[in-house]
C-alpha cells in the first residue's frame, strides 16, 4: 500500500499519520493554500520525522514557484520530491530532473496524452499526480478526479490518484482505478491543515485492505 497525508502542518498530525500507516507525508509551501506551512516552520517538523521514521518519503508541495526557490526549499527542508501543482510548463519540470513530479487535472483521454506527450516523467513512482479540476483551485478542493480518466491513465504509468479521496470512498476508488498510490488532505481534517487521528486511521486502514484485496486478486489470476 502507497498512500500519501496531503497537507501536514503540525508534527503531532505527521507522528499520527506515519504511525497509521502513511508512506508518504505532503508540505504545502503554496502561500494562498488553508494547508500552507513555511519552510521555517516545517524544517523542525521534517528534523524529528527523519530520526523516527527515516524511511518515510517527505514531499514540498509547489504553486508556480520558481524552480531555484523549489530547490532552495527541498535542500533546507531536507525533503525527497517536490510536487509541482500550478501552471508549471515541461521545461520547469525538466529542470528540476527526477526529483520533482506533475499534478495535473485531466478531464479526456486526449488530455492525458497531450499532457504524456509534453511532460517528463519520474522514471520511479510516482510518474505524476492526477487530481480533480476545480477553476481557482490547485489541489485540496474536496472535489473528486476523473476516475475514469484516472483509471486509463494508471494502465499506462504509476500514479498518485488525489481529489476528494476519503476514508468512505478510497477502497471504491483503489479498486476502480488501480493506482500506485493514494493521497488525501481535506477528506481526513477537521479543520482546514488540521488533521482528524479517527479519519486518517480509518483512512489508510481501509486504503490498506482495497490494496491487500487487489494483491490477492492478482495472485490468483483476477483481471
Amino acid at each position: 500500500m502507497v498512500a500519501k497525508i496531503c497537507g501536514i502542518t503540525t508534527l503531532e498530525d505527521a507522528l499520527t499519520a506515519l504511525a497509521a500507516g502513511a508512506n508518504l507525508l505532503g508540505f504545502n509551501f503554496y502561500p494562498s493554500s488553508p494547508r500552507y506551512i513555511s519552510p521555517a516552520v516545517s524544517r523542525p517538523i521534517v528534523e524529528v520525522i527523519r530520526s523516527l521514521y527515516p524511511e518515510a518519503t517527505l514531499v514540498g508541495v509547489f504553486v508556480n514557484a520558481p524552480v531555484a526557490d523549489v530547490l532552495q526549499t527541498l535542500e533546507m527542508c531536507r525533503l525527497d520530491l517536490a510536487q509541482l501543482s500550478g501552471d508549471e510548463p515541461p521545461e520547469e519540470v525538466k529542470r528540476l530532473g527526477p526529483r520533482a513530479f506533475k499534478a495535473f487535472r485531466p478531464r479526456s483521454r486526449d488530455e492525458v496524452e497531450a499532457f504524456l506527450r509534453a511532460y517528463p516523467l519520474r522514471p520511479e513512482p510516482p510518474a505524476c499526480l492526477v487530481d480533480a479540476l476545480r477553476p481557482g483551485f490547485y489541489g485540496g478542493s474536496g472535489q473528486r478526479a476523473d476516475w475514469q480518466v484516472a483509471m486509463w491513465l494508471s494502465q499506462r504509468v504509476p500514479i498518485l490518484l488525489a481529489g476528494g479521496l476519503t476514508p468512505e470512498n478510497v477502497g471504491e476508488a483503489i479498486t476502480q482505478v488501480r493506482p500506485w498510490g493514494v493521497d488525501v488532505a481535506s477528506g481526513v481534517e477537521s479543520a482546514p491543515g488540521r488533521k482528524d487521528k479517527v479519519r486518517m486511521e480509518m483512512f489508510l486502514r481501509r486504503a490498506h485492505e482495497a490494496y491487500a484485496a487487489l494483491s490477492l486478486d492478482n495472485s490468483r489470476g483476477g483481471s
